[in-house]
């Protein structure tokens, strides 16, 4: 949920915070269907090796706070180190755009167990 503008971001977000989990995120997937996310703690940076489709990326501070986007970030890529960052969610493309999210808006993130 976007606190900042009342929003529904994602109805299931998964979290990635083993070692194991990180490295895998969503690699070898065939895609991230909509309204899904992945939470991955902690993560400063992202990359898309092995992935066959593009995602929306939003870095968040340790309040929850966006400190960076990435829209439609594409395979095979590295994404710039975000100092600030803590924990990054990782969205299907587009969902930025539609839920019109901005540097500075707050998430609240309920994950599935």
């Amino acid at each position: 949920m976007n606190l900042s503008t009342g929003t529904e971001i994602a109805d299931s977000v998964n979290r990635a915070d083993s070692f194991f989990k990180r490295l895998k995120g969503l690699m070898f997937t065939k895609n991230l269907p909509a309204g899904h996310g992945l939470l991955i703690q902690p993560c400063q940076s992202i990359h898309t090796f092995f992935m066959n489709y593009p995602i929306d990326v939003v870095y968040l501070d340790g309040k929850n706070k966006i400190v960076g986007i990435d829209e439609n970030f594409m395979p095979s890529k590295i994404g710039k180190i975000r100092r600030e960052a803590t924990s990054v969610l990782e969205l299907p493309a587009g969902t930025i755009r539609n839920t019109d999210m901005k540097v500075g808006h707050c998430l609240s993130i309920k994950y599935n167990k």
